[in-house]
């Protein structure tokens, strides 16, 4: 393993000198050179300091391009001529810069997620309390499983690594069977949730009830680990939906009111997030959001140069998906003629060549003859705008927005699909009460009756450029993979029109398919590969997998 041996080495030695104090924020920075592991983790502050860049950079590897590019590109939300393209036709390689760029930094996770587990326990002074001593070493043990799924989900069987001094001194370090790495994750999530305290510690970090919603989740989908005949094991469904109503039960988490109120920076950490990666907008590279840059149709939107998303949209699929009715689509999606008034654009005045002036955001169109369209439905959902639309925290590929990594809603579909379990549907009056909130507050209408279908479907549009579509179609595939390839190889990313009704302010559309696209997907390419320098570096991932020892 001497290419993560040696990432490792870096990483433990460029995070220890980042790790933040307390202060007013758990992500302000100290002297560099404050930091030697014999001399720290003394009081409170320096051990929450020690977690504290598990918030942020050592995710920013997979938050820059990976989270959207393999979870809304091969989960079937995207379509581009050319920005993420071998991910979004589901040809995705080893030298995939998604796949390196995604493998090293849940790696980095786990490394510093290890490195925070054993300084805690092996130096945590007497003036450090009980009660932070054991959050700490909860909230690696959280990072660490996390991190776990995102690659056992990708890649199936990878190395569990739980002592990076370990692995420095052993070159024999083989895969771990899919079986036993999701057994390691519950494990983890388990002590977590037994550790961390019922309210956050400071503002933005983890609690229980993360621990609590993150494990309900990750027993839904280990329920189809090694099933057959489209049944999931009962227990884990059980579980899963036992853990989702003590989180909506017991944390005092709230779905917002408005869903396009999720995705203004000023209501970062709001009632509904359990789960926030945190960024800074002024830090340091890699503790900032750098999706905007990515995604934003144009620099007009960013105030930078940057906004270079004009050539990614939403998919023909997923536009088909919305109803009229349905709030999300605007909060995810521009269509030509949506307005946004919290956010500006500078465009060129017509009464004074040369000078530009400032609007708020009408989205605007080509124009050929008496037709008005685009060909793209260009990204909204992380597009915060520029730095006076969010009192200054924008600059160049930085902005402060958190990235979303768990929702209450997410932890209300997850309870409604524990309870369906392997029926055809459930008319259950808690799941329809959950399920059904999240529907109507996208003003659509309630059901009376809930299938996986509708699960999956509310899941695609209520976490549309979250990042999380691929892992809903692993979770499905687990236990019925004709179904998720049936799925995957009937999504429609070709090319459309998509004409608003009127110049502003547009209420209608019409899309016109131009060149439909499908792009074939079988269980030999389902998963990623693993990264070309590692397969060249690591022989024993091509070895048989083995179960993790206990």
């Amino acid at each position: 393993m001497k290419t993560l041996t040696h990432r490792l080495i870096i990483i433990n030695l460029v995070l220890l000198g980042i790790l933040t104090g307390c202060s007013k924020s758990f992500l302000e920075r100290p002297p560099e050179d404050a930091i030697v592991d014999a001399n720290f983790y003394k009081s409170d502050d320096q051990v929450m300091a020690g977690t504290a860049p598990l918030y942020n950079i050592v995710w920013f590897a997979y938050n820059d391009k990976a989270s959207h590019g393999i979870g809304d590109g091969r989960g079937g939300n995207l379509m581009s001529g050319s920005y993420q393209v071998e991910n979004i036709r589901l040809q995705t390689t080893d030298v995939t810069g998604e796949v390196y760029s995604s493998w090293t930094s849940f790696f980095n996770v786990i490394a510093q997620a290890n490195l925070a587990i054993n300084n805690i326990e092996k130096y945590a002074g007497p003036a450090v309390s009980e009660t932070v001593k054991k959050a700490g070493i909860a909230e690696g043990r959280f990072m660490r499983a996390v991190a776990y799924s995102f690659l056992v989900q990708n890649w199936g069987p990878v190395p569990v690594i739980t002592n990076n001094n370990v692995l420095l001194n052993d070159t024999s370090i083989s895969r771990n069977t899919v079986e036993t790495v999701w057994e390691f994750i519950i494990r983890d999530l388990h002590y977590a949730a037994d550790n961390l305290p019922n309210a956050p510690l400071q503002k933005g970090r983890i609690s229980r009830w993360s621990a609590e919603g993150m494990l309900a989740k990750m027993f839904l989908t280990r329920a189809g680990v090694g099933t057959s005949a489209g049944a999931r094991r009962k227990t884990d469904l059980d579980s899963a939906a036992y853990y989702a109503q003590r989180v909506i039960e017991n944390s005092g988490a709230s779905l917002m009111s408005n869903y396009e109120d999720l995705y203004l920076m000023k209501n970062n950490n709001n009632s509904e997030s359990l789960f926030s990666l945190q960024w800074k907008y002024d830090g340091d590279w890699g503790t900032q959001n750098s999706v905007q840059a990515f995604l934003a149709y144009g620099s007009e939107i960013t105030g930078f140069a940057d906004g270079w998303g004009g050539d990614l949209g939403a998919s023909l699929d997923i536009m088909k998906k919305y109803s009229p009715l349905d709030k999300r689509r605007k909060a995810t999606f521009m269509y030509p003629g949506d307005h946004y008034s919290y956010i500006t654009q500078q465009i060129d005045d017509p009464n004074n060549p040369g000078k530009k002036i400032t609007q708020q955001l009408q989205v605007p169109w080509n124009s050929v003859g008496n037709e008005r369209y685009n060909t793209r439905a260009w990204v909204k959902k992380y597009v915060v705008g520029r730095p006076e639309d969010n009192d200054g925290k924008v600059t160049q590929q930085h902005t402060e927005m958190n990235t979303y990594m768990l929702r209450l809603a997410d932890v209300y579909l997850t309870y409604a699909e524990g309870v369906l379990a392997n029926q055809a549907a459930t008319a259950d009056a808690q799941a329809l009460q959950y399920f059904n909130a999240i529907r109507t507050r996208a003003g659509l209408p309630a059901k009376t009756t809930i299938t996986l279908d509708d699960i999956y479907n509310e899941r695609r549009l209520e976490f549309a450029m979250e990042g999380q579509a691929w892992y809903d179609l692993v979770r499905l595939h687990y236990f019925d993979p004709a179904k998720a390839l049936f799925i995957m190889n009937n999504q429609d990313k070709g090319s459309y029109r998509i004409v608003p009704n009127a110049a502003q302010n547009a209420t209608s559309w019409t899309i016109t398919s131009d060149t439909p696209a499908f792009y074939p997907v079988t269980e030999s390419n389902f998963y990623l590969p693993y990264p070309a320098a590692e397969l060249s570096a690591a022989p024993n991932l091509r070895k048989p997998p083995v179960p993790y020892q206990f």
